[in-house]
């Protein structure tokens, strides 16, 4: 037979042996990646997600793509965003906030989706349980907007002689803006406060807040949560040193960028919580089957400097007991 014809019978027997014998490697699976947001000081937060995703043996680059969408702070371009990933018929869907978690949500009840949320997953309607999640959806939850007492006890405590404490919330996420009001409306009476609702939803709204605190002259303020909110805490923390207001935050970045004091769970835990939660998926694991994970580690961060500047004395008490004190 001569080397020509030999070839090509070689190449119709190929050309009819099954794909499966044919491919050389597995197709490496796809994560889809959504956060209202914009990769801006999130350099540990995604390292902790990797992290996480490397414990169950995925790797980015390795054996597993990741393909991020951010919306850069613009929520409403989550949809489109959500759609191009279903269309892209990502593995899994990682949604990293309570909007991004909706949307992906109202996008596909195919496509699992790992969500991670400080509002209540279920009040939300985005499980039946924390236990039994049921549907393609389960995540982490990191309690920030259920944590408003704690901090509104705590900036009591911080300003014993308070009687009137300002909330900062964002209308535009109600979910989260009523969870906040309502926890601290309960407390307020509790210890005998009285609360003053701020609204905000653009970084505008947040300057005529700071107006109106200057006008009123409330004794402290409580920052709620929130992806736009969070956005702005550079914004945020500058302008209470300014107008010389005590004010407590959701997260230690708020503190790490001039804030007073913040409590609440620990972002990279929870971020690092939903990577893990991610490789599962990927290894085959179903959503319905993966309870709601609950924020195990929260943190009391105190900026010393920031105490001193707006002339304040923080009690020994909260100093004994603080997670980590900036000076």
């Amino acid at each position: 037979m001569r080397r020509r014809e030999c070839i090509t019978l070689l190449g119709g027997a190929a050309a009819g042996w099954p794909v499966t014998a044919r491919a050389q490697q597995p197709t490496m699976p796809v994560v889809g990646f959504l956060y209202s947001q914009s990769p801006e000081v999130l350099s540990e937060m995604l390292r902790r997600f990797r992290q996480g995703l490397q414990e169950t043996g995925f790797v980015e680059g390795d054996n597993v793509t990741i393909e991020y969408r951010w919306a850069e702070n613009q929520t409403d371009r989550l949809p489109a965003l959500a759609v191009d990933l279903v269309r892209r018929q990502v593995a899994v869907i990682v949604a990293m906030d309570t909007p991004s978690a909706l949307v992906a949500k109202a996008a596909t009840g195919t496509i699992t989706i790992v969500f991670n949320t400080g509002s209540d997953p279920v009040r939300d309607g985005l499980v039946a349980s924390l236990a039994r999640p049921g549907g393609n959806l389960t995540g982490v939850n990191f309690f920030a907007a259920d944590l408003a007492a704690k901090r509104l006890g705590l900036l009591r405590e911080l300003v014993p002689g308070a009687v009137r404490i300002a909330v900062l919330v964002n209308p535009a996420h109600a979910s989260i803006a009523e969870a906040t009001l309502r926890d601290v409306e309960v407390a307020a009476r509790d210890i005998g406060v009285k609360v003053e609702v701020l609204n905000a939803s653009t970084a505008r709204e947040i300057g005529e807040a700071f107006s109106a605190l200057a006008r009123d002259r409330p004794d402290a303020l409580l920052v709620g949560s929130g992806p736009f909110i969070n956005a702005r805490r550079v914004q945020l923390a500058l302008l209470a040193v300014r107008y010389g207001i005590p004010a407590i935050y959701t997260g230690r970045t708020y503190v790490e960028a001039g804030g007073l004091i913040s409590y609440g769970a620990s972002l990279p835990a929870a971020w690092h919580q939903a990577g893990v939660y991610t490789g599962r998926i990927l290894k085959g694991a179903k959503a319905s089957d993966l309870p709601v994970l609950q924020a195990s580690k929260f943190e009391m961060v105190i900026n010393t400097e920031t105490a001193r500047m707006l002339g304040l004395t923080v009690p020994p008490s909260l100093l004994a007991t603080a997670d980590e004190v900036l000076e």
